[in-house]
């Protein structure tokens, strides 16, 4: 009889033990670890917004959804991480456009140049409702993706050999633009001649002359060091603004309770307004930096620029002339 009871208590222990293994299993299976990525380095404004918008989110759900951060596009480009997201391999994506106009034409019209007045025009837009209106279609589109909100992507300026203050000024400059026709096109209907070049490249190129400069924002023309090439001269033409997404995998969404995806955009909106606060920060830093390694930025009235441009907004925005009409008519806050 001795020997059935130690039984029967050691079968009831391994029962007892198993139930806890299972409730161990289930509570370690009810939590979700959000991998994120970006090509920027750690440290950059996407990459401190996205993260703190994952810390907001650990606390809110008591660790039960938590996020961790890949930056330095040690995931791969944009491109290989657009299509890890759209399986679910990757959960938060930022990005650019670019990949996303194929299938949702309409982001497009970012693209093109002088469709923004400024940089506060740019954000009274992505903030209301044609930019609401974007991240639905985004969401709609076959791209398996969930659009979560905007970052700002700053404005591109000219940065070049020889100061730059009017068209004329352009006349027979080699300039790096992103390979893309209609960046191509604006730069030669500014004055120069664009030519489509790998960012890896631009320095080099730069430096032997290949290209008498290029075109960005302040914090790429410090990191990149194309100062140090001998781009000395910023001339502030802003001829392109154009603000960048952040992306949740659809396949990831779907596995979200309607009470995360609420708490998950709700953050998400939070994590765009931070994201800008710490642009704009950054800006007036490498500015300063910019400056104080003997870098002139040239202020002009960049209207001559604007009006060169009008045959580009007419070519490439013809199919999106009420959308820009839209566009013109928000008024910046």
């Amino acid at each position: 009889m001795t020997l059935r009871r130690n039984l029967i208590a050691l079968a009831c222990a391994a029962t007892a033990l198993g139930g806890i293994g299972l409730s161990m299993s289930a509570s370690a299976a009810d939590k979700m670890v959000l991998k994120a990525a970006d090509v920027h380095p750690a440290g950059y404004p996407n990459v401190v917004a996205i993260e703190h918008m994952g810390e907001k989110l650990s606390k809110a759900t008591n660790g039960r959804i938590s996020l961790k951060m890949f930056p330095g596009s040690v995931l791969g480009g944009e491109k290989e991480m657009i299509e890890q997201t759209q399986v679910g391999a990757i959960d938060i994506l930022r990005t650019s456009l670019g990949p996303v106009g194929p299938v949702v034409p309409e982001v497009n019209v970012f693209n093109m140049p002088f469709v923004f007045r400024d940089e506060a025009h740019m954000r009274a837009v992505i903030d209301g409702p044609i930019g609401q209106e974007m991240l639905d279609k985004i969401s709609a589109s076959p791209a398996k993706l969930v659009a979560l909100g905007w970052m700002d992507g700053g404005s591109r300026s000219l940065y070049t050999k020889k100061p730059v203050r009017k068209p004329e000024d352009l006349k027979g400059m080699k300039i790096r633009m992103m390979g893309n026709p209609l960046f191509v096109d604006t730069m030669n209907a500014m004055g120069g001649n664009g030519i489509s070049m790998g960012y890896g490249e631009v320095f080099t190129a730069i430096q032997t002359g290949v290209v008498d400069g290029a075109e960005n924002n302040p914090p790429t023309l410090y990191t990149a060091h194309h100062y140090q090439a001998g781009a000395k001269y910023y001339t502030q033409t802003n001829h392109l603004i154009i603000p960048e997404i952040f992306v949740m995998s659809k396949v990831t969404w779907n596995k979200l309770s309607p009470e995360d995806q609420a708490l998950v955009k709700k953050l998400a909106r939070e994590a765009q307004f931070e994201q800008r606060a710490l642009w704009d920060k950054s800006v007036a830093d490498y500015t300063a930096k910019l400056k104080a390694e003997g870098v002139e930025f040239i202020k002009i009235d960049n209207k001559a620029f604007y009006d060169d441009t009008a045959p580009v907004r007419a070519k490439y925005g013809a199919q999106f002339a009420d959308l820009m009409k839209r566009i013109e008519a928000t008024k910046s806050n």
